[in-house]
């Protein structure tokens, strides 16, 4: 016999996994920082930040608002 879990069980174990997986990604482009390592302009971190601002209020819209999906990538 199945447990069944409530919304709000399935929310939280949802919300920490994609979360903490998101929070490790933001590291790993944090990481592209290393000018040692990497060569890059002004105007590609810009457009890196851009993308990420406009993500976070995306999400925060759909907090607020409780509909629809947001969709597209990123590419610099």
């Amino acid at each position: 016999m199945a447990l069944k879990i409530s919304k709000k069980q399935r929310f939280r174990a949802l919300a920490e996994k994609r979360t903490n997986k998101a929070l490790d990604a933001i590291g790993l482009i944090g990481n592209l920082s290393n000018r040692q390592i990497y060569e890059f302009d002004e105007a590609e971190v810009r457009k890196i930040l851009k993308a990420l601002r406009e993500s976070v209020g995306t999400i925060e819209s759909r907090f607020e608002n409780s509909k629809g999906r947001a969709g597209g990538g990123f590419k610099l």
